[in-house]
């Protein structure tokens, strides 16, 4: 989650939504996004909304304090609990009984493995009482390597949690300390297998690429470790440097410096080989999956995909954002705040926008045309038809996919794809 959301408008006290969005609902997948906003250290490229120890120390924003270990069983993880499992009531009242049975849940942080198992257990049998889940609901959470084990994992397996995404960065030692991370090289690989143990089929790596100091040879390590581990995805994320972190500081200081945009383009060109040759595929720009997308039992991730293809879905805890049908949502960001209003009885969310329709066919175009299955060319403009024949003619845009009325970007255009989309939305 970005440090800021829109501008907006305020939002409802009771968390009603407009009536077209409501009786929307059943046109689209339907999901939930939990946010555990709390970390036991900020790395320092860092923005999203997440507090750590010393951020939560007594005394602070009405805050109780989170032990060094996590959180444990204190009063942080019991008041967070207490208005998550409000949200997720409210979230069914305001919803109502045509709301669709929920296909993907998403634990996401911070670093959720903080809560012990049971607690992130509870969230989830909520959810399945409120909304009801499907035989094939996809269950996710994030975690850091250090922050797991088996025992730990084969709790959330027997809970109903079906996929786990770990935050490994890097197999390089000097790489993970320029990005501040916790954990040693090796022991994501090692959670990867102990999630297999526990009875994961589906696991994921978050890499980064472009970290300052980063070597090419550095970057393939990586990549090959990633792919020895085993893992049926893998997402891999050029570094921003975001304002107001202290890694943007380092920058702007002088201490690091980054990479140009030719050795980024290097660093995905081999994140696509590597990746491609042990059989994992991009679906989605900075997204590879081992699957084709033709299995029942897809190792891509369905709630990005929900994301992507412009599903519904509610984001519950503070600073999570919402979508329902074109009227978008985002909770005050706080912990404190946002256990305050639940426990008044208010909607926990501070602001709201209704998107027009040329918005939302924005959107459409930019999430769509980053995906492998492309954009049908008869969703763009006049205007952007002409864009998409410039872009094939340049390499951009596959020309047989265009030749079938679909824009699907080539490797040279997916290292260019926000020029892409612009071209194509203007």
């Amino acid at each position: 989650m970005p440090s800021l959301p829109p501008d907006g408008e305020s939002a409802p006290v009771d968390g009603r939504l407009p009536g077209v969005a409501t009786a929307a609902l059943g046109d689209r997948h339907f999901g939930v996004y939990l946010h555990v906003p709390f970390c036991a250290t900020r790395c320092g490229y860092c923005d999203f909304n997440t507090y750590t120890p010393t951020e939560l120390r007594a005394g602070e924003h009405g805050g109780t304090g989170v032990g060094a270990a996590g959180l444990g069983g204190g009063a942080v993880a019991a008041t967070y609990m207490a208005a998550a499992l409000r949200e997720i009531e409210l979230a069914a009242e305001v919803l109502g009984p045509e709301v669709p049975p929920v296909q993907t849940v998403f634990f996401g942080g911070g670093t959720p493995t903080l809560m012990p198992p049971a607690d992130l257990v509870r969230l989830l049998r909520a959810i399945e009482r409120q909304f009801g889940l499907t035989a094939r609901t996809e269950v996710t959470t994030e975690a850091n390597p250090e922050s797991v084990d088996e025992a730990y994992l084969s709790q959330l397996r027997a809970g109903g949690f079906t996929r786990i995404s770990l935050g490994m960065q890097s197999a390089r030692p000097h790489v993970l300390a320029v990005l501040e991370r916790q954990h040693t090289p090796g022991r994501a690989e090692q959670v990867v297998a102990a999630a297999r143990r526990a009875g994961f089929d589906h696991v994921n790596l978050d890499l980064i690429y472009g970290t300052p100091g980063e070597t090419e040879s550095d970057w393939q390590a990586s990549l090959d470790a990633a792919v020895a581990a085993g893992v049926d995805h893998v997402s891999a994320y050029a570094l921003i440097v975001e304002d107001g972190t202290r890694l943007s500081r380092q920058v702007s200081g002088g201490q690091l410096a980054v990479p140009d945009d030719d050795v980024l383009a290097d660093r995905y060109e081999a994140a696509d080989r590597t990746l491609g040759d042990a059989g994992l595929s991009w679906y989605e720009v900075s997204n590879w999956a081992a699957d084709d997308g033709a299995t029942q039992d897809t190792a891509r991730c369905r709630h990005n995909e929900l994301y992507w293809q412009g599903g519904n879905w509610w984001g519950v805890g503070p600073g999570a954002h919402s979508h329902v049908a074109g009227t978008r949502w985002w909770n005050v960001r706080h912990p404190a705040a946002y256990a305050d209003r639940l426990a008044r009885g208010r909607s926990p969310a501070q602001g709201r926008e209704i998107l027009p329709a040329d918005a939302r066919h924005a959107e459409r175009v930019l999430l769509g045309v980053r995906l492998r299955a492309g954009l049908a060319l008869d969703e763009l403009s006049v205007v952007g038809r002409a864009a998409s024949n410039r872009a094939r003619d340049d390499g951009l845009l596959d020309p047989a996919e265009h030749a079938a009325g679909r824009a699907v970007l080539t490797l040279r255009g997916r290292l260019l794809a926000d020029a892409v989309v612009r071209d194509l939305v203007d």
